[in-house]
């Protein structure tokens, strides 16, 4: 991902190793289930913790809806501008209709506002590690020049505020904040956060990325926040917290002046049909999430514990996954990845996300407890 980082070895892909016409995301589980969808059943096989989709299923008013009306949806052209979709969305969030503006997934947001906003030679701060499809996009998509705000191992990966402060006086033109962090589970305050960006410049883009955020509670969004801004948006994808990663949905809030001036180059019908009905019928429950939420903390909890058990250091998170580190003087990450993929479980190595040495550090989803309880007996044998 960045200049400093080391592919990684244990994908075969060359669209993968070609670093700079895509961003590795995970996901080599299909390797196992057959890219052409031929043998579907295969996923039954595996556990796809590399990827940080739900374990749990979209609620019953989504599924039991296109279950039903199927055959329609899949032939049929959805409203061009997503208008249901950003009317619920609004409803739902608190925010203006204005304010919003729809995508299909967060990654089509960041390449369409990116593209608008920003000319080779731009200045970026990103936190390190993060979400490596940011430095993808702002070091080969767009050459900008790329500044880091690192994240210490021995500070629990927590964002120094003043140090962000300070960092954001120097005159960035764009800044992105993702809220909790990937790969490492950490969350800063919505108050405190919100006080930072009270003091910056205008000038300053921030974009802030809530894609695990419902999984620590709704009132810490900044989308109201957002809203009321001059220069601040918040991106939601839909795909994690609503078990909704197949379809593709996601959108931005923020200022009407900047989600007006990209809704201006938004194509028409950007999200499917399927995606839209799943979207609203998914927003309108949020009874089914709010629990699902809390089973997730529980078994996050467990198997932290689990894990712990077996003498990895597994730092505190927030979201669906835990940020993972192997004992002294055990072998690598790829000789881990490379065992337990021969087993059916996917794990994530972290080098593509960071320019800090992490080997022997490694992510893993929170799966349903009993995918836990298999991941945990065979990274023992391993360890063992």
């Amino acid at each position: 991902m960045t200049p400093a980082a080391t592919p990684d070895s244990t994908v075969s892909s060359p669209a993968v190793c070609d670093r700079i016409a895509s961003c590795y995301h995970g996901g080599a589980f299909f390797e196992a289930v057959g890219p052409g969808f031929d043998n579907l059943d295969r996923r039954h096989a595996v556990i796809n913790a590399d990827v940080l989709d739900a374990w749990f299923p979209p609620a019953p008013g989504v599924l039991a809806t296109l279950r039903d009306h199927l055959d329609w949806v899949l032939r049929t052209s959805p409203p061009t501008q997503c208008e249901g979709l950003i009317q619920e969305i609004s409803v739902a969030r608190g925010v203006p209709e204005e304010c919003v503006v729809p995508g299909a997934g967060s990654s089509d947001l960041l390449f369409r506002a990116s593209l608008r906003w920003l000319k080779p030679g731009a200045r970026v701060l990103l936190l390190d590690p993060t979400y490596g499809e940011y430095s993808h996009v702002f070091e080969h998509v767009i050459p900008c020049r790329v500044d880091r705000l690192l994240l210490r191992f021995d500070a629990e990966f927590a964002v120094d505020l003043g140090e962000l402060a300070g960092r954001l006086r120097q005159g960035y033109d764009l800044c992105v904040l993702v809220n909790p962090n990937n790969p490492t589970g950490s969350h800063v305050p919505r108050v405190a956060l919100q006080q930072v960006l009270r003091d910056i410049s205008p000038r300053t883009r921030v974009w802030i990325d809530e894609a695990y955020l419902d999984y620590v509670a709704a009132d810490e969004s900044l989308e109201r926040f957002a809203a009321e801004s001059e220069n601040v948006v918040v991106c939601k994808s839909m795909s994690k917290v609503y078990a909704l990663s197949g379809v593709r949905a996601a959108y931005l809030c923020g200022p009407r002046h900047i989600i007006q001036d990209l809704r201006s180059i938004t194509p028409p019908w950007v999200v499917g049909l399927p995606a839209q009905i799943a979207g609203v019928l998914a927003l309108r429950d949020p009874d089914y999430y709010q629990t699902r939420y809390a089973e997730t903390r529980e078994l996050r909890s467990e198997l932290a514990g689990q894990l712990a058990g077996l003498g990895l250091h597994v730092w505190p998170a927030m979201a669906n996954f835990l940020l993972c580190r192997l004992p002294s003087g055990v072998e690598s990450t790829a000789s881990l990845i490379s065992h337990c993929r021969e087993r059916g479980l996917f794990l994530r190595d972290i080098s593509l996300m960071t320019t800090q040495p992490v080997d022997g550090v490694f992510r893993v989803a929170v799966k349903d407890r009993g995918m836990n309880v298999a991941m945990v007996e065979i990274l023992r044998t391993w360890l063992s």
